[in-house]
């Protein structure tokens, strides 16, 4: 019985196997390879993935016809009827992209490479050639040039950190190449650690992307892409980028290298910049302004048919110069420090002009250091795939603010940071595309020899899991997803004395005689439970409805909780609250886009509450008079409360198809920032009203040509002529003079530029040309910290601060080979 049994499977085994038949073959997008494309079998749970090559292979059923599915993110759905007659079967396909920018693809706030126009989560994409044409100063500056909504607050033209909505800081998640920042981002004058000339494209998430990143994301996400160029097998590619400012002097220069052979391509790229003080017609050459930067970088990818693995290494060097905006009271030129004890702010000399324009840097100056090294790899597994990075960093951070022991550190802190993420793809089933993920990282920070300790020796450890899903019914599309995290912060008790041979503070043991305890040890997890879900209406290909729901969370930073003396870069003594517990989100967004044959449309609205918001205050004493811990710094003590954002982004961008060299693009952005702490308005009213950095209503209008074929040796240049105009903000917080009415201003600003050809036909040079507030208007914004930098109550000419940066022309080229 066993052995006739035997026969039978064995017959019916071969029987099946002689069924199942084989169809492969290759699919191209204008006759290039295209990978990641699915391709399926109507009525079969049958489906694979196309690979680098752009091949694929199915085993399907003993049916002769076959309906099979090919979509790709950027491409037009094809479904094809296919006869299969014998045992295998071969059909190649060349699909059709789409041209429409809601097909645009995105990896950020996502779990897979996703369209546009599938993401219910407001998510906007800014190209290299735009970041090219909005010339600024830094990335951050580029990126609030082109995206609605993206503000940043400012200390000089090198420090920019990005808001999205109203809300900054640890609040919005910063990652290069996929990788999260992690630097000192808690400082008011710590920017972003990236070389600007190695990055070709920024996504902005705005709103809460906790569900993907975890705490820190609360308000959004800006991911910071660097250049994988196409390179042909056995040759050398690259480009050498040079940019000039008139304002402040600006030099940069920067040289990327790429070179590819077989499945292997190796990037490198080295950036240095320069520039001295910037100007404005109020205050001239604003000391302490002048900084230094370097930048390097390499990458190695391979691509095999189980997908890819990359690894690289950034190192980034800034010297940035520390300004206090001290002055002498009646010509209201610029001072310097030159005493530790006995230093008189209201009695320092003044700095001599030929110091004011000099590219050195002066003996008060922050020394910003960040290595990066990470690896980032695919492994394909038929129609799922593994995500899994893996990532060090070190930051090194130093504020020299001794000007008599110009050597001495009064801040040096050393960050290390492990990061990990993995995510896997699952199998689509029944529709659903799903992915399960953990990740989270390791730190440790440190202060070495230093004088000042705005915060304790600390360690952290941040878990978080996740699960995505998204599926399409017809013209709906759905996606959401939970997630859970615990992060773990930690120190033992940090003691501080004096040195009896300088008289500066250093590190001191519990047992040190005049030791004082300065940070009592701590340890506390804080747990969050984030998720989202939205959908997108296609009501056509042109036009869609999205609405999306998020909660998001985020755990309290090391200074808010931990905080206890001076940081010397923010001229701030900061107070923290180690009470304080995480912050919680939930925000709505409803948008409507529309890309019609003539203009763009986007009309955005949110609103956003926050439980436990955390802010700064200014503390004063009983009788409402500043508290000055440290002659000289402001005081900030760090509050918690309810808070609440509302606002709308729009859009609207005209191209007329009948003149297609010319497009008006036109955007709009208005929030307000509501504080809900009723006992602190009940007892100070409007002053208390408003929450602080909060952006007024800004309207930012483009008019450009674009020729649209080549004038002479000019490739289809082009002429703009922008506005960026800001109302005035009287929504602030005024409590104890934290912040104060900030007066509209309108910018006109004007650009062009080219590619220029040889007479070969090939490119050999992009040449753009910037023109900043063409007429030198004298303004403030309300996020730039320096508004704050004064010391007197009145002035003789009535302008009280530091104002921005006044007219400033840029020349940048950029020569590929």
């Amino acid at each position: 019985m066993k052995l006739i049994l035997t026969i039978f499977f064995s017959i019916l085994s071969l029987t099946i196997f002689a069924q199942r038949k084989t169809i492969s073959g290759r699919i191209t997008s204008d006759h290039k390879p295209v990978d990641n494309v699915t391709i399926k079998i109507i009525g079969d749970n049958q489906s694979t993935i196309s690979n680098r090559s752009g091949d694929y292979k199915l085993n399907v059923g003993g049916t002769e016809n076959l309906v099979i599915q090919f979509s790709g993110i950027g491409y037009q759905t094809e479904k094809i009827k296919v006869s299969t007659t014998g045992d295998s079967t071969t059909y190649d396909i060349d699909l059709k992209s789409q041209a429409s920018d809601l097909n645009d693809v995105v990896i950020t706030g996502v779990n897979r490479a996703t369209a546009l126009r599938k993401s219910p989560v407001p998510i906007a994409v800014l190209s290299k050639k735009t970041m090219d044409q909005n010339v600024s100063t830094n990335l951050i500056d580029a990126i609030v040039k082109g995206i609605p909504g993206v503000t940043a607050v400012t200390t000089g033209p090198n420090v920019s950190k990005p808001f999205i909505r109203g809300l900054g800081y640890n609040r919005v998640l910063t990652l290069y190449d996929g990788l999260r920042q992690e630097g000192q981002q808690w400082g008011d004058e710590h920017g972003i650690e990236v070389d600007e000339y190695g990055i070709s494209r920024a996504e902005v998430v705005k709103g809460p992307a906790s569900l993907t990143y975890g705490s820190d994301a609360l308000a959004g996400v800006i991911n910071m892409i660097p250049l994988n160029p196409i390179i042909q097998n056995g040759k050398l590619k690259g480009d050498f980028t040079t940019n000039y400012q008139t304002n402040n002097g600006l030099i940069a220069t920067s040289l990327g290298l790429a070179y590819g052979k077989n499945d292997w391509k190796y990037t490198l790229r080295a950036t240095g910049k320069a520039a001295h003080n910037y100007e404005n017609k109020v205050d001239g050459l604003v000391y302490g302004t002048a900084f230094r930067e370097y930048n390097l970088s390499a990458s190695a990818r391979v691509d095999k048919n189980w997908g890819f693995s990359k690894t690289a290494i950034t190192y980034y060097d800034n010297l940035m110069e520390i300004p206090d905006g001290s002055r002498d009271s009646l010509s209201r030129k610029f001072t310097r420090q030159i005493l530790d004890d006995g230093d008189d702010i209201r009695n320092r000399p003044v700095v001599p002009a030929g110091e004011l324009n000099t590219y050195s840097i002066n003996p008060l100056h922050q020394h910003i250091q960040h290595f990066r090294f990470y690896n980032t790899s695919q492994f394909k597994f038929g129609n799922s795939d593994l995500n899994v990075l893996i990532g060090g960093q070190q930051s090194i951070r130093r504020e020299y603010n001794h000007p008599t022991a110009p050597d001495q550190a009064g801040l040096y802190v050393v960050l290390n940071t492990l990061n990990y993420d993995v995510k896997y793809n699952l199998p689509d089933f029944g529709g659903i595309e799903s992915t399960l993920g953990i990740n989270g990282m390791l730190q440790g920070n440190r202060s070495k020899d230093a004088t000042d300790f705005p915060i304790p020796d600390y360690d952290l450890f941040d878990i978080g899991a996740f699960y995505f899903a998204r599926k399409s019914f017809g013209k709906i599309d759905i996606s959401g997803g939970v997630r859970m995290d615990r992060r773990n912060m930690a120190w033992n008790n940090f003691y501080v004395s004096t040195d009896a041979q300088t008289g500066f503070g250093k590190k001191a043991m519990a047992n040190d005689p005049g030791g004082d305890l300065q940070f009592p040890s701590f340890n506390k997890n804080y747990y969050g439970l984030s998720g989202s879900l939205g959908l997108t209406y296609n009501l056509s290909e042109k036009l869609l409805i999205k609405a999306n729901i998020a909660r998001g969370y985020r755990a309290p930073n090391i200074t808010e909780i931990g905080s206890n003396g001076l940081d010397p870069g923010a001229h701030i003594v900061y107070l923290g609250n180690r009470t304080f517990n995480p912050e919680f989100n939930l925000q709505q967004d409803l948008g409507i886009i529309a890309y019609l044959r003539d203009a763009d449309l986007s009309f955005e609205v949110f609103n956003n509450d926050i439980q436990n918001y955390i802010y700064q205050s200014r503390l004063t004493d009983e009788s409402g008079n500043p508290v000055v811990i440290v002659p000289g710094n402001l005081t900030y003590q760090y509050q918690q409360a309810k808070a609440r954002l509302y606002g709308a982004e729009l859009s609207v961008n005209l191209h007329p198809s009948q003149m297609k060299w010319l497009s008006f693009n036109n955007s709009l952005a208005y929030v307000v920032g509501l504080n809900r702490n009723e006992a602190l308005i009940d007892l100070h009213g409007k002053a208390a009203k408003y929450l602080p950095f909060i952006p007024p209503l800004q309207i930012r209008s483009e008019l450009k040509a674009t020729a649209q074929k080549a004038v002479g040796f000019l490739d289809k240049p082009y002429i703009k002529l922008d506005a960026a105009i800001f109302a005035n903000q009287n929504k602030f917080y005024a409590l104890d003079d934290t912040e104060t009415f900030t007066k509209g201003y309108t910018l006109i600003n004007v650009g062009l530029g080219s590619s220029i050809k040889s007479k070969k036909g090939q490119v050999f040079m992009d040449l753009f040309i910037q023109v900043d507030n063409i007429f030198n208007i004298a303004y403030q914004s309300h996020l730039n910290r320096l508004k704050y930098f004064e010391y007197y109550e009145a002035s003789p000419n009535g302008r009280s601060g530091i104002y921005n940066m006044g007219r400033n022309m840029s020349f940048k080229m950029i020569i590929p080979f």
